[in-house]
């Protein structure tokens, strides 16, 4: 903070930031410090974080060992930044995701350092789809989300984020229902397989399928193995490159380092952003088969493609949590815990439902009301957390991975408490 400034000026936000602002109008107070999965703002009070930066950081916040390789870096005038130079600290990464990452998985994937968010990995996705193919559609699906600039907006469905694009052509893009889109007994799979037989269906042969395998801002549905399969085996048969998005639910999120580890489906392309870093740093790359590595040098790049200070706190996330299957064993009992507090939820609410998977998940309260006003609640006793879904109806747990138990387990407590104040009101005035 500047030396000239004991603590914000509370209008500085109103008189100075763009209205598009959205997540302080759910927490309208000013934080000044994180440690792991605590957030304290100005005047002392600590929250319990729920959101990790939209899964930005699922190590939690300043993990010290993330942090301490990153000051050593600064301190030695290591290189700040090095457009898609070499540099040590790229291949200390490098050598690290190669090693812990891709060969235990047989994964022969090319690193493509792209612009440092999920949005600009998405956006060369559809490039390099398009170009290896020859064909334009894309295929996206029903509830997507997959950025916001130009052409990861066309494959994103909420119609509120599609209006920013301000009356802009969101075009070469078609969608298909996700799996259960229209319910449990209607077969997605099968629909999506006649559009693509039917010479006359009117679509075009599609460069891409684009996925999430559990759908982050979409309200949490989560594609079964036998779906993901059946995507994998129609873009095969088809000439399709397969896209699975992991942005949001890969890094630990979903219970493994991919959404996919345990579907025995081998994406051609994977974005990767948020959480990469490890330390909420911007970060973005695209996984891509060699056969697909067509680019000519510098056909798409951006200045911040390779973020140094990225690299060296990356380095230290795959190192420290990944080597083995510790921290894997971990994310699978609090994803336990976490189940079953939002069963107790839904118990509460007539009509909702559990969504996702690992610790990805939240429970449908059927309301977009009723949701907020249960996150509301919670940050009123100390609690940040957020809906998701087509009409915010999901209540949504993306706490860091790396939150301890006991305080994972009391924040749980907050939200079942929560729950159980705001809902029979609601409720009632149905």
């Amino acid at each position: 903070m500047p030396k000239d400034m004991d603590k914000t000026t509370p209008d500085i936000f109103e008189r100075r930031e763009s209205v598009v602002r959205s997540y302080c109008r759910s927490f309208d107070t000013v934080f000044a410090k994180g440690v792991n999965a605590t957030l304290t703002d100005e005047a002392g009070r600590d929250y319990t974080d729920f959101l990790a930066g939209c899964s930005s950081l699922n190590y939690g916040h300043n993990d010290p060992d993330m942090k301490a390789a990153l000051i050593e870096h600064l301190m030695g005038d290591g290189i700040a930044h090095g457009l898609d130079m070499y540099t040590s600290e790229k291949a200390a990464f490098l050598d690290a995701f190669e090693r812990i990452v891709l060969k235990p998985r047989g994964m022969d994937h090319k690193v493509m350092m792209t612009g440092p968010t999920g949005t600009n990995a998405v956006e060369a996705a559809i490039k390099l789809a398009r170009k290896t193919t020859g064909r334009r559609n894309v295929i996206a699906f029903t509830n997507g989300f997959h950025g916001m600039t130009l052409g990861a907006l066309a494959c994103t469905g909420n119609a509120g984020k599609r209006a920013g694009a301000g009356g802009g052509a969101l075009c070469g893009v078609s969608r298909m229902p996700y799996e259960g889109a229209f319910g449990a007994d209607v077969d997605t799979l099968r629909q999506i397989e006649i559009m693509l037989e039917n010479p006359s269906s009117g679509i075009d042969a599609p460069a891409a399928f684009i996925v999430e395998l559990v759908q982050g801002e979409g309200g949490l549905s989560a594609a079964s193995k036998e779906w993901a399969q059946g995507i994998a085996a129609l873009a095969k048969k088809h000439g399709i490159k397969l896209i699975v998005d992991d942005i949001q639910a890969g890094i630990g999120r979903t219970g493994s380092f991919f959404s996919f580890d345990e579907f025995d489906i081998v994406p051609d392309m994977i974005p990767l952003a948020k959480s990469l870093s490890g330390l909420g740093l911007p970060f973005a790359l695209l996984l891509v088969r060699p056969d697909d590595d067509i680019w000519k040098p510098a056909e798409h790049n951006g200045t911040f493609r390779g973020n140094t200070h990225a690299f060296v706190t990356a380095r230290v996330a795959l190192e420290k949590f990944w080597a083995d299957d510790t921290f894997k064993t971990a994310i699978a009992e609090k994803a336990e815990v976490l189940n079953a507090s939002l069963k107790r939820i839904s118990e509460m609410i007539p009509g909702s439902r559990l969504k996702g998977r690992g610790m990805m998940q939240g429970v449908d309260v059927g309301s977009g009301d009723l949701a907020e006003e249960i996150c509301a609640e919670c940050f009123k006793n100390g609690l940040i957390i957020e809906t998701s879904g087509a009409g915010d109806e999901v209540v949504k747990v993306l706490a860091p991975l790396t939150i301890p138990m006991e305080q994972f387990k009391s924040g749980l407590s907050t939200l079942e408490a929560a729950a159980r104040t705001v809902a029979p009101s609601h409720i009632a005035a149905e």
